[in-house]
């Protein structure tokens, strides 16, 4: 069975990786705002993929509170990387955003 999954909370993690993201792309790699070079952007279409084929769906906790991580093993470690350095940056530049995140992690323990 294919998962698609299009809901409003999946939508919401694929806008909080997609943002974290295209922070560290910027930060890191010197791309424009609105792009992303080819090594962030192989990611991001991995990482939207796997968030809509992820097996939990709706009922999906954040990456680090899932009990089965999806991502093979070379794009593990960039995400990883990315969550490093994006997630406290997350509160200067998408504080609404931190905060959901922040609130999704607490409410799952």
């Amino acid at each position: 069975m294919v998962a698609n999954n299009t809901g409003p909370k999946i939508e919401q993690e694929k806008a909080t990786v997609r943002a974290m993201i295209y922070l560290y792309c910027h930060k890191n790699h010197h791309s424009p705002n609105n792009q992303l070079c080819d090594e962030c952007n192989d990611l991001l279409q991995y990482a939207m993929q796997r968030l809509t084929m992820c097996r939990f769906g709706e009922e999906k906790t954040t990456c680090e509170r899932c009990p089965k991580h999806c991502y093979r093993k070379d794009y593990k470690q960039q995400i990883k990387q990315i969550m490093r350095f994006s997630g406290p940056r997350m509160m200067i530049y998408h504080p609404v955003m931190a905060l959901k995140h922040i609130y999704k992690n607490i409410i799952r323990k």
